[in-house]
């Protein structure tokens, strides 16, 4: 017991120590990513540190939950890698500790962090995103910091355009200005130009003081109109002019009040009294505007039904003839009844367009907040269903560090990613139900999970890249080589007089299969997929072989070992049919691209099994040779 206890200890120390780290990283890279997106209005406006430091940190708390998940991920993968790697956790498995009994301290601690990301999202993360909008809109309201470019008008500053031709940046001086002024209008601009000047910022950060030096202002006296030849203006001339323009470049931070309507900005509870209110308003409305149609389509027939007006219309209607007095009526009458019906048509669209935008801004509006509910709980969840990946997978491949792990992270991720975003967004276009859209991406992770559990559990290599390039290998027909070196110990020699008869009677054999097999001709198509029968000649070749490679491996002689690692390495159903089920064999005949496919590997692997056969024979002659030379 007390076995288990220092287990689980070492277990939870190597894991949070790399949750840790992990989890920073992961935040750091998703702070970028999120930064990215407003480094517009960050930018060139002369913020405090103050301001910077709240925007950092709001963000921060509202990155928490989603980086936790790519955090337990990396750090379980690392962490059962390291394991695998230093051959841990073999040592655990032979010691009689399953899987899921070593995992089991990483369970607990990984639920409690599901509690600590669903606590972050109902409880910090609103409040933390509604102070972080309501920044984000003071940021986007925040006026630029002054710096004018030289050679081109800057519009930065409101009602004026300017335009300096160079700049002192050592001593402020600005040189060749052109100011627009139009508070009047772009018709009615005030111009000045001036031979050079100075900007500076007032006190209160409220107004821009401009220093002008030797130039002219021009201005209208007058409106100008469309018919106007002449406009009198005036003409001033200076030497020295002082002017205050209007600039507010103080941070301002906005009312909270305008971000409390955000889906993202409110709890479960709060999310929950939302959208009964909405859904409340969304039917009174719609019954109001279902009587409003009904009396538009039937005329303000009060205290009548829908049934009671369509009979009342047709029993007045039925004693006119409607074409015959159209058709009676004079051009101009008909041209009015007409525009009336085109412009009531008109209305009535109009109106029906209004109230379907309203309904549907009102339904949209409770998918929101309706998605948002299920996020809080689907985002805590991906920490356990990360974890049940990454555990087993970190076992599976044996690779610990921060490679293959961060490949398979990010690969994870990013299907998790996909999957959840396209979810999200058939949700909130209202094509897919929010249960199903919202839980589409912890149903995938589910199934993974149980799935890489299972296989870890079984000591599988489904993840094994050895095992794909050996199949790979197999397929193609890239077959392995023999290394065999000198042994330090040989317990058993080699019985030199009885192996040149075994080697003879070996290269008979080779003969009489490669006589009797005819393996350079091509195969029978037809025949070749009829038999699932095995070839136990070229096994019994295959077994005789290895038996001499295995005893001729104890000789002190290099000469013999170089020719042992010449005999070829004899795949033994490569040259006959593919597959041990008959129908199977049969399906891929008729199927005649796999078939040919098989059928030119087949031819291959034949050919190459008549060079084996005289490879065996040429060098079972060298061996003899040096053992009755060594006689």
């Amino acid at each position: 017991m007390l076995r288990v206890r220092k287990l689980d200890i070492f277990i939870l120390k190597s894991f949070i120590s790399l949750f840790i780290g992990t989890f920073f990283i992961c935040l750091f890279i998703f702070m970028m990513q999120f930064l990215w997106k407003y480094v517009d209005d960050l930018v060139g406006k002369g913020l405090e540190m103050s301001v910077m430091a709240q925007f950092f940190f709001y963000s921060a708390l509202t990155l928490v939950p989603i980086a936790m998940p790519l955090a337990v991920l990396l750090a379980s993968l690392i962490t059962f890698g390291n394991f695998g790697e230093r051959y841990e956790l073999l040592a655990m498995k032979a010691a009689g500790i399953s899987l899921l009994k070593i995992m089991r301290p990483l369970i607990v601690f990984v639920c409690g962090l599901v509690a600590v990301s669903f606590y972050f999202q109902n409880v910090i993360a609103p409040e933390a995103q509604a102070k972080l909008g309501t920044l984000i809109v003071s940021l986007k309201q925040k006026s630029p910091e002054l710096d004018i470019p030289e050679g081109v008008f800057y519009s930065e500053i409101p009602d004026y355009n300017l335009k300096i031709a160079k700049k002192n940046r050592d001593s402020g001086m600005m040189y060749d200005l052109l100011i627009y002024n139009m508070k009047d209008g772009f018709e009615n601009a005030h111009i000045i130009y001036a031979d050079s000047g100075k900007m500076e910022m007032t006190a209160d950060k409220q107004h821009l003081w401009l220093h002008l030096y030797n130039g002219d202002l021009f201005e209208n006296l007058k409106t100008q109109s469309m018919n106007s030849q002449s406009v009198p203006y005036r003409r001033e001339s200076f030497r020295e002019k002082h002017t205050i323009i209007e600039f507010n470049s103080d941070f301002n931070l906005a009312d909270q009040s305008i971000t409390k309507n955000m889906s993202s900005a409110k709890n479960m509870l709060q999310l929950d009294a939302a959208i009964d209110s909405m859904k409340l308003a969304g039917d009174s409305i719609g019954r109001q505007y279902y009587q409003e149609l009904s009396a538009t389509t039937y005329g303000p027939v009060t205290g009548l039904t829908k049934q009671d007006t369509v009979k009342i219309l047709k029993e007045n209607l039925q004693a006119y003839d409607i074409d015959s007095l159209l058709n009676a009526a004079p051009l101009l009458q008909k041209q009015r009844i007409y525009s009336a019906a085109s412009n009531r048509t008109t209305n009535l669209q109009t109106d029906l367009s209004f109230k379907i935008f309203s309904m549907g801004g009102n339904d949209q509006y409770i998918r929101r907040h309706k998605i948002e509910w299920h996020k809080k709980i689907t985002i805590s969840l991906s920490c356990l269903l990360f974890f049940f990946i990454g555990a087993p997978l970190g076992g599976i491949i044996r690779k610990g560090g921060l490679g293959m792990p961060v490949i398979i992270s990010v690969l994870m991720f990013i299907i998790y990613y996909i999957i959840d975003n396209t979810g999200y967004k058939m949700t909130r276009d209202g094509k897919w139900i929010i249960w199903m859209g919202m839980w589409t991406s912890t149903a995938v992770l589910l199934s993974l999970g149980v799935f890489f559990t299972y296989k870890s559990n079984k000591d599988s290599v489904v993840l094994n890249a050895d095992a794909y390039i050996h199949w790979i290998r197999k397929i193609i027909g890239i077959r392995n080589v023999r290394h065999l070196i000198k042994k330090e110990v040989v317990i058993n020699d080699p019985d030199y007089n009885r192996i040149p008869h075994d080697l003879e009677e070996l290269s008979a054999a080779c003969r009489d299969y490669a006589q009797e097999n005819r393996l350079l001709k091509a195969p029978n198509y037809f025949s070749l997929w009829m038999s699932t029968e095995k070839d136990d000649k070229i096994r019994a070749i295959n077994d005789r072989l290895e038996q001499l490679v295995d005893e001729l491996s104890n000789t002190k002689s290099v000469t013999l070992l170089s020719l042992l690692n010449k005999y070829p390495i004899i795949p033994v159903s490569a040259h006959i049919s593919p597959f041990k089920t008959y129908w199977l064999n049969l399906l891929a005949g008729v199927f005649v691209p796999v078939g040919l496919f098989f059928y030119f590997r087949i031819w291959a692997f034949r050919v190459r099994l008549s060079k084996d056969m005289d490879r065996i024979i040429k060098n079972n002659e060298e061996i003899n040779t040096i053992i009755h030379n060594n006689k």
